[in-house]
């Protein structure tokens, strides 16, 4: 199973929350059922692949969700999507745990649906209307939850729009102890360049159209600096068409880097982050860059542009390839040490995962005791 922000997200609460002393545990679908890897603390359901892409699947035995936490009995009933999860963990009766929450990873109703429709439909009233009740079951599932965690600013102001209650405000945090400037790797850079003399640019996520790749490697072409290399870490659906598109450019596909380490010292030698995606929620991979030290030019929109440090990151109008290049531009010819200490004053800002869970297991404590005293 390969995975992005969300997939990072957990196994990472798997592995702090047992150095909280708390037990944390996945139900998800997968193409069998039974236990994940060693180690990973998932429990898959097996489920049919997704048409767009394969690697994902579809949750749809919602009577062995319910049998698995009926059996378990959890504290804490965690909501990771709004679909086939939301509906089978509200099926759940209350008497089966103890407090229920809905965690929001993707906006999934404007990224997958409101720029096509405005693009159809024209005026924004019209679209309004169409994802309204997609809005009323992103409030059924919050109203059923005791709290909803939001990871930015601008999505929390979003859903405080649109009516969804008890929400938490909790950025998520990154693995300090790998992802940090001193994973800088001048053999790995070497080896990425390939003989070229840089700058080297990095591009990290998941090959869907909803990314925005298309301004990553668009901006990369119209920069046309004789000695760079874009080195791109990632896999999905539209690998053979962004490989095909990037044929003849400077352009080298590591695909998706298990080895956590391994990545950490790509971007940490690397010398910018590129990245096009408007419509993050948190945008774990930007984080993560940052925490190495690493400068970034990101679009202006969502949780990627929430995170820039004006001395250390260029914005550029989302979507606009041409705003993307000319940001690559300003930023590789600011000054090398100011941008360099300004980068790795940015680094140091960056919230850890134990930070994160820290205070995650802080408000599950309280929800817990007001669900005691209200029982």
């Amino acid at each position: 199973m390969r995975g992005g922000g969300v997939r990072s997200h957990l196994s990472q609460k798997s592995h702090v929350s047992c150095q909280l002393g708390h037990e944390a545990r996945v139900i998800a679908p997968g193409p069998r059922d039974g236990p994940g890897r060693a180690g990973d603390a998932v429990d898959f359901v097996r489920g049919p692949p997704l048409p767009y892409d394969p690697t994902y699947h579809l949750l749809w035995r919602l009577d062995k969700v319910r049998e698995r936490v009926t059996r378990e009995r959890p504290d804490v009933l965690e909501i990771h999507s709004p679909y086939l999860a939301a509906v089978s963990a509200l099926s759940i009766p209350r008497s089966a745990f103890g407090v229920r929450t809905f965690v929001w990873h993707a906006d999934f109703i404007d990224t997958y649906l409101r720029d096509g429709l405005e693009r159809r439909f024209g005026g924004p009233r019209v679209v309004d209307a169409v994802v309204e009740p997609l809005w009323a079951w992103v409030r059924t599932i919050a109203r059923a939850s005791d709290a909803t965690f939001v990871a930015s600013r601008w999505q929390l102001g979003k859903l405080e729009a649109h009516g969804v209650p008890r929400l938490v405000h909790l950025p998520f945090g990154v693995e300090k102890a790998t992802f940090r400037p001193e994973a800088r790797d001048p053999a790995l850079r070497a080896e990425i360049l390939g003989g070229r003399r840089g700058p080297l640019v990095v591009a990290i996520g998941r090959f869907a159209v909803e990314k925005r790749w298309d301004v990553v490697f668009d901006a990369f072409a119209r920069w046309r600096e004789p000695e760079a290399v874009l080195a791109v870490f990632g896999d999905g659906p539209e690998r053979a068409a962004l490989e095909a598109r990037s044929r003849g450019e400077d352009v080298r596909f590591f695909g998706f880097e298990r080895d956590r380490d391994r990545l950490a010292r790509a971007l940490a030698s690397s010398d910018v982050l590129l990245h096009g995606c408007p419509h993050e929620t948190f945008g774990l991979g930007v984080a993560e860059a940052i925490a190495t030290g690493l400068p970034a030019v990101l679009p202006d929109k969502g949780g990627a542009a929430e995170q820039a440090d004006p001395a250390s990151t260029e914005l550029y109008a989302s979507g606009d390839a041409a705003a993307c290049a000319a940001a690559l531009k300003r930023i590789t010819r600011r000054d090398p040490a100011g941008l360099r200490a300004a980068a790795l004053a940015a680094a140091a800002r960056v919230g850890s995962v134990e930070d994160h869970f820290r205070a995650l297991y802080g408000v599950y404590r309280d929800l817990l005791a007001r669900r005691g005293a209200r029982g």
